[in-house]
């Protein structure tokens, strides 16, 4: 078969809601009798009802097959028909005021007319695009299904999710708009990241290893909440946790998979957030498993005690303060000072509390370093700035 963008009069139809016994000579004898046909080929997808693409000869035909077929009954099933792409030729249509539907977690592999192929039987579709890298066009992993009608976009939104196209299942949920750039007073200086350079989905995931899966989110200097943040950064997957710091304008996510962070960096970096420009870069990976029995334990145990009690696990586990970007080492208190090293107070570091269970510590370590008995020393903990969260 062509493909199916090649002809300014589209040839090739969506056919969806096919019984499991349809073949594709049964669709090619069916439709035969209304025009030429050219080929079929029928979709197979993990619990999900075939779907298959039919291209007639001539474009006519491929109409009149739209017009006979849609609603007819085949084998006890209603057909879906639809035009599988609409000309080429055609004005851009309008969908400003149409339902948007985000698509996430998309296969690599899947194709724009698989999107909409997948998303047809729910009712009249718009708009249908996968987003892609600008420079190597690789799918970013997520993608946009507009429809005519609202309850057409709640059907699917409910229908879909959870669903499998290509290789893995979809989540879905309602498109959020970026909010537009507020207007430029008279005599002001632009914002120093108005301009700021789009990243590149290859480039951010490669900054980190396949197993890290925490944003990091800075600048948001009004109105910081766990409610702002996940209105911004759910669309791109399943949020495991969010920690904020409001007096110091940022937050950490941690996301299920590495794929959904990469595209929450990409697609929040630099954009407006309640009023703010933010900057979203990688966090530090978590070296252990999620404990959900410590994070339980940790979430709301004071972290600016003396000697941090109680923080160590629950704060490993996140791998908060090592994910800044270099441009945030200056911090007030020198938070960043001895990161490197991951040394925490001095030089003595952060001992004896990965599970909190030796009470207080002072700030300044035991003299000379010296670890009390049974105490294991906590790397990667340097310099974290141990204020409770708002």
């Amino acid at each position: 078969m062509e493909d199916y963008n090649d002809e300014s009069q589209p040839r090739t139809l969506y056919v969806g809601n096919l019984d499991s016994m349809v073949t594709e000579n049964l669709i090619i004898a069916l439709f035969g009798q209304i025009g030429e046909v050219k080929g079929c080929k029928i979709i197979h997808e993990p619990n999900n009802d075939p779907y298959c693409f039919v291209e007639f000869a001539e474009h006519s035909a491929a109409a009149a097959g739209l017009n006979a077929m849609n609603k007819r009954v085949c084998l006890g099933k209603e057909l879906k028909v639809n035009w599988a792409t609409s000309p080429s030729n055609a004005p851009k249509q309008d969908t400003s005021k149409h339902y948007h539907v985000f698509v996430g977690d998309l296969s690599h592999d899947v194709q724009t007319h698989q999107l909409q192929a997948a998303f047809a039987p729910f009712g009249e579709i718009s708009d249908c695009k996968i987003i892609r890298d600008p420079q190597t066009l690789k799918s970013k992993g997520y993608g946009f299904v507009s429809f005519v009608r609202k309850v057409d976009a709640e059907n699917a939104i409910k229908g879909m999710n959870g669903q499998w196209i290509g290789s893995r299942p979809i989540r879905t949920n309602w498109a959020t708009r970026k909010p537009p750039a507020p207007p430029q007073k008279e005599g002001r200086t632009p914002h120093p990241m108005s301009a700021v350079q789009k990243l590149s989905y290859d480039e951010v995931y490669n900054q980190s290893s396949p197993t890290n899966c925490t944003v990091y989110c800075g600048g948001i200097n009004n109105g910081l909440s766990q409610e702002l943040v996940q209105q911004h950064f759910i669309q791109f997957g399943q949020i495991e946790e969010i920690r904020i710091f409001k007096d110091k304008g940022y937050a950490f996510i941690r996301y299920n998979n590495k794929e959904a962070a990469t595209n929450a960096i990409v697609s929040v970096h630099g954009t407006d957030v309640n009023g703010c420009q933010v900057k979203c870069s990688w966090g530090k990976e978590s070296n252990e498993g999620p404990n959900p029995a410590a994070s339980q334990q940790y979430a709301n145990a004071p972290a600016g005690g003396p000697g941090g009690q109680g923080f160590g696990n629950y704060y490993n586990q996140m791998g908060y303060y090592m994910g800044y970007p270099q441009q945030y080492s200056q911090m007030p208190g020198n938070y960043m000072q001895n990161a490197q090293y991951g040394y925490g107070y001095g030089n003595y570091g952060m001992q004896g509390c990965v599970q909190g269970s030796y009470g207080q510590m002072p700030m300044g370590g035991a003299p000379g370093g010296q670890q009390y008995n049974g105490q294991q020393q906590m790397m990667g903990m340097g310099g974290y700035p141990m204020q409770q969260d708002q």
